[in-house]
């Protein structure tokens, strides 16, 4: 009896451990992707990609974990689960550090400054032979055929961490189902998620703490002087050295793995074949790798003719959609909307939105557990929140601010008002050598922001006395209306003064109670994500549920997680009125977008998906509306 009870303890204890140790490194893994997320705006900065390449990039890993979730599939308990986690974890450190890669490939970020040119290519110099051909100088993105290598290499990281992240999920749920006691594989489960569910809010609170810190640190040191702070438009932070530390906890939490033992389930526990279990039959451990491909086809097309779930699984892809596109550019989106730093817009989701929408999941799962609704109920916990959760998003589109006056982008210069709009040059700056390439914001007095203190005619710094290698003010500029020290009578002349860095945005204020409103619509959105999840496992058949789940996520990742970013990065993209260029040729970062057509496309395209999701999952309400009552319960289901 003795014996009995320690062989009983000895894997009570495992699992509880293995609970723990799967919490951590999907927390780690969680926090990566959030992390990689708080950084994309800055690494557009400093390799001059576009908002689509990045949105691409960020969904890349998709790709590597769809490739082989049918082999996950079938292999499912016949493998050592716990030891293919642990490889799985280490590929997906070996991934994160690779993305920092680029990083210590390239060469130091070079923006355009009057330390870093001694001043000949920062303010006005008078053309001396204007036939002479113009220099390139690099600045920001940094050579164009340089960026597409650094960004095949973040691509191929991307994938390789998908390929490692393709175990872990799925292995690690069968794992704690087979060996926990009966009864508390739900338990352990919902503890898996408790904890895990945290992972992205750490990441973009390490975001906010990495970006405060120069990109090139590593190379400067931390006390070498610099003419830029977080508030500068130019600003990059150190995104290398948050993959690093994910990277090392990653590792970390793969090592336990190798120590836990493999479980088969026993054969007592296993239920008999019937008749009417003509998915195990074609899926059984007997089946050969060959076989179960050829197979795949037909069953996943059986389960997909069951109308009612191939509507919730559409729905779902919707949802998803919308939420993943605001997930990779919230932090884009408040840094060019509000004009917060990455820093702090990171901070603003990590402490504010996510935690919201976490506490809508568990509360969601808890209303479930509690009521025990039949499938009709369902379709209303899922209707009702997210109805509302769109009507909260609708203030959001009136809550922005418009695009600050640039001469030369959007408003023209003094001298002629409209002519000169969307030209860099204009009669005050004419005389000046000024690049196409420049990019090193001034607002000046007037209230007008210009490219460079060379668009806006400035020919004298005034530096700070602690720190010579930063500029006070901009002295003598030509282009900027003088408003105050001016001589009687020569108000309205040019020759006006200019502060490095963009104009203040017209409404700052608005940051706060817009990331609440988005919080808060988040919070009631996530309450319907646990009602539309059992509604999928009610629609097909007991025998069915496991496969179901893997085309669940295989339609999701297709669908939703992998295009969505895409989508919303083109969207972006098209709202952008001013690109950087390099040597005379567009560089993929946006100096300047149309806030107001980026507030709508943003908002416009989370809520078209959400609203067409609503419709598909009132079709699917429609079709349940048809069939007999169905509860929540472990009966078989009665697919619709």
């Amino acid at each position: 009896m003795e014996e009995e009870k320690k062989e009983k303890s000895k894997p009570s204890c495992n699992i509880k451990i293995f609970v723990l140790c799967h919490s951590l490194l999907q927390l780690t893994q969680l926090l990566h992707s959030a992390y990689f997320k708080s950084c994309i705006t800055t690494i557009e900065r400093r390799f001059g990609f576009n908002s689509m390449s990045m949105g691409t990039v960020s969904s890349l890993h998709e790709m590597g974990n769809m490739v082989l979730v049918v082999f996950v599939s079938y292999f499912g308990s016949r493998v050592n689960r716990p030891r293919f986690i642990g490889f799985g974890g280490l590929l997906m450190s070996c991934a994160a550090a690779t993305l920092a890669l680029p990083h210590f490939l390239s060469k130091p970020y070079q923006y355009h400054s009057m330390s870093a040119a001694g001043g000949s290519w920062d303010t006005c110099v008078p053309r001396e032979n204007s036939s002479a051909p113009e220099v390139c100088r690099q600045g920001g993105g940094g050579d164009p055929s340089e960026a597409r290598t650094q960004w095949l290499t973040l691509a191929a990281s991307q994938v390789l961490f998908g390929i490692g992240s393709v175990p872990i999920q799925p292995f690690g749920i069968s794992y704690i189902d087979d060996f926990a006691e009966p009864g508390n594989s739900a338990l352990y489960i919902a503890i898996l998620f408790s904890i895990s569910v945290f992972g992205p809010a750490f990441g973009y609170l390490l975001g906010s703490m990495m970006l405060r810190i120069y990109v090139d640190v590593d190379k400067i040191g931390l006390d070498s002087p610099l003419d830029l702070t977080p508030s500068d438009p130019r600003w990059v932070g150190a995104w290398w050295m948050g993959l690093l530390v994910s990277s090392g906890c990653l590792a970390l939490a793969s090592i336990p793995y190798f120590f836990f033992p493999r479980v088969k389930v026993p054969a007592q526990a296993k239920a008999p074949k019937t008749e009417s279990d003509p998915l195990k039959d074609e899926t059984s451990s007997e089946t050969s790798l060959i076989d179960f491909l050829k197979m795949f086809p037909r069953l996943l097309l059986r389960i997909l003719l069951q109308p009612v779930f191939l509507l919730l699984i559409l729905s779902q892809c919707c949802f998803s959609s919308s939420i993943t596109g605001l997930a990779t550019f919230l932090s884009k989106f408040l840094e060019h909307q509000y004009g917060t730093t990455a820093a702090y817009s990171s901070l603003l989701i990590g402490a504010i939105n996510l935690p919201m929408a976490a506490v809508g999941l568990l509360l969601g799962g808890v209303v479930m557990k509690c009521v025990r609704p039949p499938v009709r109920t369902l379709l209303w916990l899922c209707l009702a929140p997210l109805s509302l959760s769109i009507l909260l998003c609708v203030p959001l589109f009136f809550m922005g601010c418009s695009t600050q006056r640039v001469a030369g982008v959007n408003t023209g210069y003094g001298d002629t008002q409209d002519q000169w709009t969307n030209r860099s040059l204009s009669l005050c700056n004419s005389n000046c050598s000024c690049l196409n390439n420049m990019f090193n914001p001034v607002c000046g007095e007037d209230n007008t922001e210009y490219i460079s203190p060379c668009h806006a005619g400035c020919t004298d710094v005034s530096v700070d006395t602690l720190n010579p290698h930063r500029v006070q003010t901009y002295t003598m500029c030509s282009c900027v209306t003088a408003l105050s020290a001016v001589p009687a009578g020569a108000a309205g002349m040019g020759m006006g003064r200019a502060l490095p860095g963009s104009c203040t945005k017209s409404c700052p204020h608005l940051v706060l109670p817009a990331i609440l409103l988005i919080a808060f619509a988040g919070f009631i959105a996530s309450l319907s994500h646990n009602p539309i999840y059992m509604m999928v496992l009610r629609t097909v058949f007991q025998e069915e549920k496991s496969f179901a789940i893997g085309v669940q996520f295989l339609l999701i990742r297709m669908l939703a997680w992998l295009p969505a970013p895409a989508v919303f990065g083109l969207a972006i993209d098209y709202s952008c009125v001013w690109w950087k260029h390099a040597c005379g040729k567009k560089q993929g970062a946006c100096g300047y977008y149309d806030n107001n057509i980026l507030r709508n496309r943003y908002f416009g395209l989370q809520l078209g998906y959400k609203c067409l999701g609503l419709v598909l999952l009132a079709l699917a309400g429609w079709r349940v509306q048809h069939t007999p009552c169905l509860s929540i319960e472990k009966e078989p289901g009665v697919p619709v």
